[in-house]
């Protein structure tokens, strides 16, 4: 079997990655994960396995330097890089390091994976033998574990992705996290911001009116887009088409890095807004709701009552300053 170290950052996309694949029926077993690229070199300075399937973009140390240090160190497995789009840079440096192949992450798909690590598989079984015949067959010279540490030099970068990897494929066919479906609002409860029968807290104490603070450049996209356009018709597939991203991984994500789904935090952010404007103007109730986004009034004031205990009216009534 040909050992397969995991490195990803992301759990949920590693245990896809490794539910969703039958590794020994390709002659491959998960020998380790790791979840950035520090814990991975050390794993591989302890046991070198045969292949690394690495994230691109993780946090201490990502995939790029991941590879750099091996190839510096001496050690030979080979690469499979997951990349998002946008980081082509990355795949460039990457490949120029001697990465095998890569892999998008929106178009990776259980036939694509499976692919792509049959032909690393038949790679690796020919470095194998070449190692053997080199050496002259002697006393089992090609081992399993020594395999990669073998390959030889003139096995340069495959600059091509696996062939499903530049399109976007049925939603069905793609990876899908391990994850119940997104509720959102659920357990959007405001019970530690007063009861139904007392005045609400005060405005910077209810939503969330900073963005998180998260270090996943997908998700500080949204965030900000959020930000700035809150009143417009926003929805998880509007955010995951817009970061280029699979709609599922994206809840998942967002979910992962913020602990609210995006839904809910989008009505956070528009009920915040909601409070300024009952506070400092005179606007109608229905008229501050379509401002901050809801369109339909009834809903407004059900999120709004959701994450406040309070109507819109009442919350105006009970915190407006006296002129």
């Amino acid at each position: 079997m040909w050992k397969v170290l995991l490195v990803e950052d992301e759990v949920f996309v590693r245990e896809s990655v490794r539910e969703i694949i039958a590794w020994e029926e390709l002659g491959f077993t998960v020998a380790g994960e790791a979840g950035n690229g520090s814990e991975a070199l050390e794993m591989i300075r302890r046991d070198p396995p045969d292949l690394v399937l690495a994230d691109i973009v993780m946090p201490e140390m990502d995939g790029v330097e991941l590879l750099r240090r091996t190839r510096e160190e001496g050690y030979r497995s080979r690469f499979i890089m997951l990349t998002c789009i946008g980081e082509f840079e990355y795949v460039r440096q990457a490949m120029e390091y001697g990465a095998s192949n890569y892999i998008l992450k929106l178009s990776m798909s259980v036939n694509s994976l499976r692919d792509t690590l049959r032909k690393m598989s038949a790679e690796l079984a020919k470095d194998d033998a070449a190692a053997t015949r080199v050496a002259g067959g002697a006393g089992g010279a090609a081992q399993e574990t020594g395999a990669a540490g073998r390959q030889a030099d003139d096995h340069g970068p495959q600059t091509a992705a696996s062939p499903q990897a530049g399109r976007l494929l049925p939603e069905e066919e793609r990876l899908q996290p391990p994850f119940p479906p997104v509720q959102t609002d659920a357990g959007a409860s405001a019970s530690s911001h007063g009861g139904h029968n007392g005045p609400p807290a005060s405005p910077s104490a209810v939503p969330a009116q900073a963005e998180p603070a998260v270090s996943h450049p997908e998700v500080r996209k949204i965030l900000q887009y959020i930000a700035e356009n809150y009143p417009q018709d926003i929805t998880v597939k509007s955010m995951a088409q817009y970061v280029m991203m699979g709609e599922n991984y994206v809840s998942a994500l967002f979910k992962k890095k913020t602990g609210q789904t995006l839904i809910h935090y989008l009505h956070r952010v528009r009920v915040e807004k909601a409070m300024d404007y009952l506070l400092h103007t005179d606007l109608p109730v229905h008229e501050i709701g379509h401002r901050v986004g809801f369109i339909n009034d009834n809903y407004f004031i059900k999120i709004f009552k959701r994450l406040t205990h309070q109507t819109p009216s009442k919350y105006r009534q009970w915190n407006k300053p006296a002129k």
